[in-house]
């Protein structure tokens, strides 16, 4: 276990030379130790609590009744233990979803776009425990971005955010059963699929990421040959993630690597089950779903990344059982994805 290195961000994020040294220590860290932590204000800390208490007492629900709060129009909802596999292996983690809410009227909805639709909240108090929470850490994300950029010595630093402007942010409420005499996994090692991750835990841990090896060779997610699901599992080293109150862990996702070139590399990452039952929110800072993504050292070639089809094609990959993906394929949903990405790289 190694010490994470933890920093306070600023109200705003301006431009300044203090702006530019906090950045080019944040790109320090993830180069070194694939991962930093945010130091939490205590208006953060209480919006972190409550909604890990709400998704404590969903939760403790009968399995019966959660699993009705499922969509088939969105990847948001429940999902059971088991449900879920990495590398062939299923996962012990017990997890809601939480994608962009949107009205079943709204256009997008209508015009068949995949993956949207209504969340299929369990009640309203969970919605806004959900929602303010994703709010602060949705501001955390926006200041990191543009620290990114400047840490990274681009002249512009909105260039990360104006891809996430109406991002397509979501986040996974996840609930870790103790260890059994037969399992300790609770996910098995991969990397996340988008631009940023920011991540909070309770007191129990069972994080554990592996920070970047020199020549170590790292799988394109966005390609469809490629994965770095179930990559390194049992090879040193990983860092187990101690946990700390009243910070956020942040690490880069396969979209931030992709951008940069390998600059800064997508952090595998797994869980161990502990002694106990323990809970975690992972919420992923994301470019809109009609974003398309290039390297900086190449924005006018042929390397892009569409993120409603990167996204789709994740969740369709990761649950290719559910009600959502049987949607839609058996609705030729794709043609529309097609479609929109058209538009997106004419626009």
């Amino acid at each position: 276990m190694t010490e994470l290195q933890t920093f306070p961000l600023p109200p705003t994020v301006e431009g300044s030379d203090a702006d530019r040294l906090l950045g080019r220590a944040l790109i320090a860290a993830w180069q070194v130790d694939g991962i930093f932590q945010i130091q939490a204000t205590p208006e953060q800390d209480a919006a972190t609590g409550r909604a890990l208490d709400a998704s404590r007492a969903f939760v403790s629900r009968p399995l019966k009744e959660k699993t009705q709060y499922v969509s088939d129009l969105t990847y948001s909802g429940y999902v059971a233990s088991g449900e879920e596999e990495t590398a062939g292996e299923k996962d012990g983690s017990e997890i809601f979803t939480v994608c962009p809410d949107i009205p079943e009227d709204d256009p997008r909805v209508l015009d068949r776009w995949p993956c949207h639709g209504p969340a299929p909240w369990p009640s309203d108090q969970y919605a806004a425990a959900m929602k303010d929470y994703m709010g602060v850490v949705g501001d955390i994300g926006h200041r990191l971005l543009q620290l990114t950029a400047l840490g990274l010595g681009l002249d512009d630093m909105e260039h990360f955010t104006r891809l996430t402007d109406d991002g397509w942010h979501h986040m996974r409420v996840l609930r870790f059963p103790p260890a059994d005499a037969t399992s300790e996994r609770g996910i098995g090692s991969h990397t996340d699929y988008g631009l940023l991750v920011i991540a909070a835990q309770d007191e129990v841990g069972g994080l554990y990421i592996r920070p970047p090896v020199p020549g170590e060779s790292r799988g394109r997610n966005w390609l469809p040959d490629e994965s770095m699901a179930g990559r390194f599992e049992n090879e040193d080293p990983w860092t187990f993630v101690a946990p700390a109150p009243s910070v956020f862990t942040v690490f880069p996702g396969d979209i931030m690597q992709f951008i940069t070139g390998g600059t800064l590399l997508s952090t595998p990452h797994k869980v161990r089950l502990a002694d106990r039952e323990r809970f975690t929110m992972a919420y992923f800072h994301e470019p809109s779903f009609q974003a398309v993504a290039r390297p900086l050292d190449a924005p006018e070639g042929d390397e892009f990344i569409h993120y409603g089809t990167h996204f789709t094609n994740m969740f369709m990959r990761c649950y290719p059982d559910r009600s959502t993906t049987g949607r839609i394929e058996q609705e030729d949903r794709l043609a529309v994805l097609e479609r929109l990405r058209k538009e997106a790289l004419t626009s």
